[in-house]
């Protein structure tokens, strides 16, 4: 039966890895997948590829937040035949709209949609994308990280080139390990409040 997943992480788990090999063992089995991206993140280099740190990449379908996925979708199986599964990667960055385009696809055309991305923003507050993620998928799964204090990362921290963190700012600010840096619940409150502080971190093992 077909469902719509939720990965969700702060930063730098594994998520967009994650992603890519469950893109490659649907291709080895002979099936056929689309991976979606948002058009806004180009750090690949353009829109539309994802790319991992690791060095694993996929060429995608790039989307903005005015695309409606579900017709994306339909466009897809029309040209290219029979779809097997729906990958979304940073998919804090759907809308409200898009979260409903992609149910519709699991429950109109029985297709699995398996969707990554980041819980909270930098100021502990649910992504659009997230929350109704959280909201209407059938199944969520936590990809753990580790904060510099040893214990679980569950929140991100964006800092600036100082390495000094950012209070106040758009929601929305593409970067990687130059901005952003995953933290345990408690550090960020310490870090929010001005008496912690942001450790230099090796980048996790999966990513």
């Amino acid at each position: 039966m077909a469902k719509l997943y939720f990965y969700y992480s702060a930063m730098n788990a594994g998520k967009t890895t994650t992603l890519l090999q469950s893109a490659h063992n649907y291709r080895e089995r002979g099936m056929r997948v689309l991976v979606l991206t948002p058009a806004l993140d180009d750090r690949a280099g353009k829109a539309g590829v994802v790319a991992s740190r690791i060095g694993l990449r996929s060429e995608g379908m790039a989307f903005g937040r005015d695309d409606d996925l579900l017709a994306r979708v339909f466009a897809d199986t029309a040209a290219s035949g029979k779809l097997d599964c729906v990958l979304v990667d940073e998919a804090q960055f759907l809308t409200k709209s898009q979260v409903w385009q992609l149910s519709e696809i699991v429950d109109r055309l029985r297709i699995p949609v398996l969707t990554y991305g980041l819980r909270t923003d930098f100021r502990g507050e649910l992504f659009e994308g997230s929350q109704y993620l959280l909201a209407w998928a059938d199944e969520l799964t936590e990809i753990k990280t580790i904060c510099h204090t040893g214990k679980k990362a569950t929140m991100t921290v964006r800092v600036d080139e100082q390495g000094r963190a950012v209070h106040a700012g758009p929601q929305v600010q593409i970067g990687g390990n130059d901005r952003y840096v995953s933290v345990s619940r408690a550090e960020f409150k310490k870090i929010m409040r001005g008496d912690g502080t942001i450790e230099p971190v090796q980048p996790p093992l999966i990513d």
